[in-house]
């Protein structure tokens, strides 16, 4: 059975853009640009052609890797979750337990995931460790540096 792997529409949408992108302007680029590199004699010597077929094999690998991505994106409509108990899509507040510092984090899937924009992995330790948890849980991460606990303060679905 294929592994579904979850998303929300706005994750899905850019992979679906790059993959437009790599398919109709990318790959015809570098089919271009071996033809030219051909040109020019000795491919055995010639650093342009090399470069491009190197170049041809990165696209077409990455064509392949979102193909499969799209394929079992299981997209869940964020807008109707609902419920104080943490799961994919929430937008969760969490406490550092020592520091008391406040961050609140969106739990998405892992192809979306952006530490800068505070969306999480439901895959990553943070994101494993709140899932199931309610306001006023308390919510145990080992993580490279040591342990750390966050206690939920918030949950919301938008």
């Amino acid at each position: 059975m294929v592994e579904k792997i979850p998303m929300t529409a706005e994750g899905l949408e850019p992979l679906k853009e790059e993959l437009h992108q790599l398919k109709t302007i990318e790959r015809y680029s570098v089919i271009k640009q071996i033809a030219e590199a051909r040109e020019h004699g000795d491919l055995s010597e010639n650093a342009e052609y090399h470069a491009a077929r190197e170049k041809q094999s990165f696209i077409e690998g990455r064509i392949l890797e979102l193909e499969d991505i799209v394929s079992r994106a299981d997209v869940i409509d964020l807008s109707k979750l609902t419920g104080k108990v943490v799961r994919f899509g929430a937008s969760v507040t969490v406490a550092d337990v020592d520091t008391d510092e406040e961050t609140t984090y969106q739990i998405v899937g892992p192809y979306e995931a952006d530490i800068n924009k505070k969306k999480i992995s439901v895959q990553s330790p943070l994101g494993r460790a709140l899932i199931g948890k309610t306001e006023g849980d308390t919510a145990e991460v080992t993580a490279p540096g040591g342990g750390k606990a966050y206690e939920v303060l918030k949950v919301k679905f938008k």
